[in-house]
């Protein structure tokens, strides 16, 4: 009883003796209100951790895919860096690019 009471506020109140069948029941009731407590408590937890191993999933997934992207990135541009150079010594310079020396459309012919 004194339990319930300073759950409930009360500091230092003066509280007498229960029976025996009141008090059973009353521990009773704190102990089922402790396994609700409890169970929800504990329902909290395993949502906070699935929560949060979704969301370290998540950012997994997407720093794979930034780094796919990347070196996908790097590969195009090695692969324009050879392009440009096997373009260089054939048609010089702007060739690859169709620059200056390569004529475009039909406009002059």
């Amino acid at each position: 009883m004194r339990t319930k009471m300073r759950l409930l506020g009360f500091r230092g109140a003066a509280v007498k003796p229960l029976n025996e069948e009141a008090a059973a029941e009353l521990g009773a009731e704190l102990l089922g209100e402790a396994l609700v407590f409890g169970v929800g408590g504990l329902c909290l937890y395993l949502e906070y951790l699935r929560q949060a191993g979704q969301s370290r999933r998540r950012e997994e997934l997407l720093e794979q895919t930034l780094s796919d992207l990347r070196q996908g990135l790097e590969r195009l541009q090695r692969d324009l860096d050879e392009l440009r150079a096997q373009g260089q010594p054939q048609g010089g310079p702007g060739h690859a690019q169709g620059g200056a020396g390569h004529t475009q459309g039909s406009s002059g012919h």
